[in-house]
């Protein structure tokens, strides 16, 4: 069984041991999962979900396969035929970086190129590797860990904050069904994290429920993560049930007299 990151977001809404299943294997594909997602659902089926990582320009290039121990939140190691490794900022391989692929040999899974695209097609075969546009992390055991698009991952307080790490956290809050990070623009940090949260059904946006949140991930993340702003919304997403960060990136960087309605910040709440 594979399901996009979207279904086992609404799987874990429900009561999971209620329904019996008869699955040896289960994956996700689509978006990177969520640690919290994958726990609730070893909890309730003995069943760990295979989390991997890929792109329609090429096949699986990351994956938890049969037979490998998984890693809560990582993506796994490179699927066979694919040389992965991660460049830094100055094209240089690193345990940070940028997904990339190395084309010498090129792999037979690999596209050509983009059609009538010649700009973008250089820009990504640049240097002797196929550069994905993601950044991970990979650790000593050769495991790698999604960081974000790298058009998502944004510097508060000159910190590289990245809002995948920030939305894991605060998915473990019993009321939060999905969440979305992007950088708030503030005058002394640059960037702040804001989270666009939609709650699990039956649950209203409050300035009781804006300080539960706040108060909760304090406990889960360093002082320089933690989320400072919060809007109750819908998430805008893809006809594939991608969340559109880039649309909520748009909504939050233009200007405004006064906030929208459903938002709170952090310093709204002094007792906290």
């Amino acid at each position: 069984m594979c399901a996009p990151p979207t279904v086992w977001r609404l799987l874990i809404l429900e009561d999971l041991q209620s329904y019996p299943v008869k699955l040896q294997e289960v994956a996700s594909a689509g978006e990177p999962l969520n640690p919290e997602v994958i726990e609730r659902v070893r909890a309730a089926w003995n069943i760990t979900i295979r989390d991997g990582f890929g792109q329609t320009e090429n096949v699986l290039l990351l994956g938890n396969f049969p037979g490998q121990t998984v890693k809560p939140g990582a993506v796994g190691r490179p699927s066979p035929g694919h040389d992965v490794v991660l460049l830094d900022p100055e094209g240089n391989e690193s345990d940070d970086g940028e997904i990339a692929v190395r084309c010498a040999p090129r792999p037979s899974s690999l596209m050509m190129g983009y059609l009538n695209d010649t700009e973008h097609t250089e820009k990504c075969f640049a240097g002797g590797y196929y550069r994905t546009g993601d950044v991970a992390h990979c650790d000593a055991d050769g495991y790698y860990t999604y960081v974000g698009r790298a058009d998502d991952v944004f510097k508060s307080s000159d910190y590289r904050l990245s809002p995948f790490e920030l939305e894991s956290a605060l998915i473990e809050h019993n009321c939060v069904a999905e969440a979305a990070v992007v950088p708030s623009p503030d005058p002394i940090r640059w960037h702040v994290p804001k989270a666009f949260i939609t709650l699990k059904p039956d649950l209203q946006p409050s300035s009781d429920m804006a300080r539960e949140i706040f108060k909760f991930i304090r406990g889960r993340l360093a002082p320089y993560k933690r989320i400072r702003r919060i809007e109750f919304s819908e998430l805008p997403k893809t006809i594939s049930g991608k969340i559109r960060r880039v649309q909520l990136r748009g909504i939050e960087l233009k200007a405004r007299p006064d906030r929208r309605p459903g938002e709170y910040w952090e310093e709204d709440f002094p007792d906290l």
